[in-house]
């Protein structure tokens, strides 16, 4: 006997997507398996190429989702602001199209959920990181509080906000503004962090933080971000540079530029 699926009526699934329809297919397979069922499900496509939408087209006979492309890629601040203009509801899941759940993710999203719901003054919900959040206070259900104060050690404390996958409220741009656009995603995901942290952003944070999502990057279907040499360098003098313009940036970001 199936499952029943567990309905989430005031939530949209927010997916960006570009060039990687086999893995958009990939994790709307899976999202199925996990029985969870969306209010809406939102493909944000940044201009794909032609064989791409047309797979995307296709995918409609076995997925109900509304797919907002456009003419010209303009990167991820577009493409962000552009999927979350097409939310209706009260909340926003966002998920990349490289992420696949986990064995779980239904129930890890139902507590979230309760957690946004129960608690007007915080503002979104992490379920993936690259490292564990340095600074928690625990709360319930496996998640945290998220901490950051000016005067906490190291640089790890700057990752308060993430374009990884995260519950939020869907008026998340009255409060912090639209993504940036025209510039990198790396320099896009850096604005809006450090305005999540000067304008008073509260998040929980899933302290298992690589048991909710596995992000998956195949050989066919690889990842599109690209990165300049030197943030990937493990070059001792180029790592030692690195560490000090990001103290820089970060400090600078937080006091001195308008967000």
């Amino acid at each position: 006997m199936t499952a029943q699926a567990q309905y989430f009526s005031d939530i949209t699934l927010m997916i960006t997507h570009y060039n990687r329809s086999r893995s958009l297919e990939r994790l709307l397979a899976e999202l199925k398996k996990a029985n969870c069922k969306f209010n809406d499900i939102v493909v944000s496509d940044d201009s794909s190429t032609p064989e791409h939408l047309e797979y995307i087209e296709s995918l409609h006979q076995a997925y109900d989702f509304r797919l907002v492309t456009g003419p010209v890629n303009k990167g991820l601040g577009n493409n962000l602001n552009k999927g979350q203009d097409a939310v209706k509801t009260p909340f926003t899941l966002y998920i990349q199209e490289d992420f696949i759940p986990l064995q779980g993710f239904a129930k890890h999203l139902e507590n979230g959920h309760a957690l946004l719901k129960g608690n007007e003054s915080f503002d979104m919900v992490r379920f993936y990181a690259y490292n564990k959040y340095p600074y928690l206070k625990y709360y319930k259900h496996g998640f945290s509080e998220m901490l950051f104060k000016w005067w906490y050690p190291g640089l790890d404390k700057f990752a308060y906000y993430s374009d990884h996958p995260h519950l939020r409220r869907s008026n998340f741009a009255d409060k912090f503004g639209r993504y940036l656009e025209g510039t990198s995603g790396d320099k896009t995901e850096f604005t809006m962090m450090m305005s999540f942290i000067k304008r008073g952003g509260k998040a929980f944070f899933y302290d298992e933080h690589k048991s909710v999502l596995e992000q998956v990057n195949s050989s066919s279907e690889p990842s599109t971000m690209t990165r300049d040499v030197w943030r990937n360098s493990d070059n001792f003098f180029i790592k030692q540079i690195r560490t000090v313009y990001r103290y820089f940036n970060c400090y600078m970001g937080l006091y001195l530029r308008k967000v």
